[in-house]
């Protein structure tokens, strides 16, 4: 269980409200770690990331569902997260499109991408969810001093 009450708890809380990208890390099914950008929202439990049906990431997942998500960090190294959960695929999840949260994050990125909402979701079809289970990461080197 994740205590998110703590300082490393509420940096990252943070910066799951603040970050438009966190780095989703799946396992191939030769073993080989397949980190990748993506957007997702957060819905105080898990986070939700929408993919292309026939993105490798679904076949790593359906193969091995331990993820690990982790943010940028700054050009030091400083100030790291690491989040382990459990990836699913949620059929119960709304579109990209009629989810309010995700497109009041993301609009203006879809956008971006010359596309619409609509289309944007015609390819963006399949919702993980990823429980997170663990937490560990670094102090800034600021707070050592």
């Amino acid at each position: 269980m994740i205590n998110w009450q703590d300082d490393l708890g509420q940096r990252t809380l943070h910066r799951i409200a603040t970050e438009m990208v966190i780095w989703l890390t799946t396992i191939s099914p030769s073993g080989v770690p397949q980190p990748r950008p993506v957007w997702y929202v957060w819905d105080g439990s898990a986070f939700l990331i929408y993919s292309a049906a026939r993105a490798k990431k679904i076949g790593h997942i359906a193969h091995n569902p331990n993820v690990a998500l982790h943010f940028n960090t700054n050009a030091d190294g400083e100030d790291v997260q690491v989040i382990l959960g459990k990836a699913t695929i949620d059929p119960s999840a709304p579109l990209p499109d009629l989810n309010a949260a995700y497109l009041t994050k993301y609009r203006e990125g879809i956008y971006s991408l010359s596309m619409d909402e609509k289309r944007y979701a015609s390819i963006f079809t399949v919702a993980l969810r990823i429980e997170p289970f663990r937490l560990r990461g670094l102090e800034p080197i600021s707070d050592f001093e």
